[in-house]
C-alpha cells in the first residue's frame, strides 16, 4: 500500500533546516504504518516508541529535557544505537506524554541531527488540555484517509491513478466508465486504510462493513474514556446527528437536529471535541464573496461532514447495494455522499480552505467556495450526470467570477461560464 505522503516525508527528510516532526491525524488513518513504512524504507535502523500506557518510556522526560541524557537511555531501553541522521525515532501517541511534547523544542534547538517523528491520535484534543506545543519548533503534516488516488494504487490501478490529472484530454475521458464504477466502489470502502486491506483481500462489501462499524465502536469508545462525563451525551448526539444534518437538501447544521430544544451554546464543547479529534470537518458559510474569504467568514452558520465517506454510509446504515444498483430511492442521500467526497478530495489533495456561499433571506446556496489565487471560485457539486445548476447561475450572474466549477459524473467540458470537472478528478481542479 503506497500513501503519497511519503514524497513529503522524504522531503521532509533532506531538508537542511529539519525540525522534529509532528503527524496529525485521526485515529485508524495509517499514521503509525506510514511512519514505520518511511523509517524502514529510508534509514539504516529506526526506534519506534509508543507512549500508550507506558510510564517507565514517558518517565524518560520526567528529568529534564537534555537531549543527550534522553537519546541515551532510550538507547539503553530499546536496545538500539541512536544514530544521528540515520536512526529515524517515532514517538506515537505523544499525546500521553506531555513532557516528551515539550522535549521536542530542545531537540530542535540542540540536536536538530536526530530525526524525529511524532504523532498521536487525540494531539488535538489534549492541546485544549492543557498540554503545551513547542510552536515554531516543529514541523507540521496531516494524514488523512486514503484519497480515491490512493484507493486506485491499492487496487492496483496505477496508470488510472496517474492519469486523473488529465482529465481534460479526451483520451483520459473516454476511460470515464472505469473512474465512476472505482468512484462507487470508494463510496461505499471509503478510505481508511484497515478497511481497504479488507476490500482489496476478499472484495466483500458485507465485510467492509463490519470493519467501518468496529471503527466507528472504537471511535464511541474514545468518547467514553477521553471526554469529561457530563459532555459524553452530547458528543454523542452530536456524532450520531450527522447522517440527518446531511440528509437535508439544506445542508446547514441545525442544533434542533441534535435534540428539540437544542441550543448552539450547549453542544460548542463537543462539537469543538469531535473537531480536534480530527473526526469531522466544519465547514462555515460566506454570506459575502471578498478577498480574503476568511475575514467574512459566518461564524454562527456552518455545515459539518465526517472524516470518511465510507464511515458516513456506516453510520447511516446505508445498504451498499442502493449504490451498485443506483437505487432512485437512495438518490438524496447520494448527494450527501457526493458533497462528503468532494470534502474530502479537496482537504486530502488540496492546501484550499473551504468556505459555502448562502446569501441572507435566499433559497440559492453554493456547496462550495474555494480562494484560488486572486480568484473566490464558486463550486456546485453534482452526483450524477444532472447538470442544471440554478443556484450556480444565480451565483455568476450576481458576482461574475472569473472561474466556475461544476463536479459532476459527467465527462469534461470547458461551457460558455462554467467548467465541469469530473468527479474522479476533484483533485485537480
Amino acid at each position: 500500500m503506497e500513501r503519497t505522503i511519503i514524497k513529503d516525508l522524504i522531503k521532509w527528510k533532506s531538508n537542511k533546516n529539519r525540525k522534529p516532526l509532528i503527524l496529525w491525524g485521526a485515529r485508524q488513518v495509517g499514521k503509525t504504518w506510514v511512519l514505520k513504512d518511511f523509517g524502514k524504507r529510508f534509514f539504516e535502523d529506526m526506534v519506534y516508541i509508543s507512549f500508550y500506557n507506558n510510564k517507565n518510556l514517558s518517565a524518560i522526560f520526567e528529568q529534564d529535557y537534555n537531549p543527550e541524557r534522553i537519546i541515551d537511555e532510550l538507547s539503553i531501553i530499546m536496545h538500539k544505537n541512536i544514530m544521528p541522521e540515520k536512526t529515524l525515532i517515532i514517538f506515537d501517541e505523544i499525546q500521553n506524554a506531555p513532557k516528551a511534547l515539550e522535549s521536542l523544542k530542545y531537540f530542535c534547538e540542540e540536536k536538530r541531527e536526530y530525526v524525529i517523528v511524532a504523532a498521536g491520535s487525540l494531539l488535538g484534543v489534549a492541546m485544549h488540555e492543557g498540554i503545551s506545543f513547542p510552536v515554531g519548533k516543529v514541523d507540521e503534516m496531516h494524514l488523512y484517509p486514503m484519497s480515491f488516488t490512493e484507493f486506485l494504487m491499492a487496487l492496483g490501478e496505477d496508470k488510472l491513478s496517474a492519469y486523473i490529472d488529465d482529465y481534460k484530454n479526451n483520451e483520459v475521458n473516454t476511460l470515464s466508465g472505469y473512474y465512476s464504477n472505482y468512484l462507487r466502489e470508494y463510496y461505499i470502502v471509503g478510505g481508511m486504510p484497515e478497511v481497504v486491506n479488507c476490500y482489496i483481500a476478499n472484495h466483500d462489501f458485507d465485510e467492509v462493513r463490519e470493519h467501518q462499524n468496529i471503527i466507528l465502536n472504537q471511535y464511541e469508545g474514545d468518547f467514553g474514556k477521553h471526554v469529561p462525563f457530563r459532555e459524553l451525551p452530547r458528543i454523542k448526539m452530536v456524532w450520531e446527528s450527522i447522517p440527518l444534518q446531511l440528509a437535508k437538501e439544506n445542508k446547514k447544521f441545525f442544533f434542533g437536529n441534535i435534540k428539540q430544544g437544542a441550543r448552539s451554546k450547549d453542544y460548542e464543547i463537543a462539537l469543538q471535541w469531535l473537531i480536534d479529534a480530527g473526526l469531522i470537518y466544519k465547514v462555515p458559510r460566506i454570506n459575502t464573496p471578498k478577498m480574503p474569504l476568511k475575514a467574512y467568514v459566518d461564524l454562527s452558520t456552518f455545515k459539518i461532514y465526517m472524516i470518511d465517506v465510507g464511515l458516513l454510509g456506516a453510520l447511516a446504515e446505508l445498504d451498499w447495494r442502493s449504490l451498485i444498483q443506483k437505487n432512485n430511492a437512495f438518490v438524496e442521500f447520494k448527494g450527501s455522499l457526493t458533497e462528503q467526497f468532494v470534502l474530502q478530495e479537496m482537504i486530502c489533495e488540496t492546501n484550499y480552505s473551504l468556505y459555502y456561499y448562502a446569501a441572507d433571506k435566499s433559497r440559492y446556496e453554493v456547496d462550495f467556495l474555494i480562494q484560488k489565487e486572486s480568484n473566490i471560485v464558486p463550486i456546485e457539486v453534482k452526483s450524477e450526470t444532472n447538470l442544471h445548476a440554478k443556484s450556480l447561475k444565480a451565483y455568476h450572474d450576481k458576482y461574475f467570477p472569473k472561474i466556475v466549477y461544476r463536479i459532476s459524473m459527467s465527462k469534461y467540458n470547458k461551457e460558455e461560464w462554467l467548467i465541469n470537472v469530473p468527479l474522479w478528478a476533484t483533485k485537480s481542479i
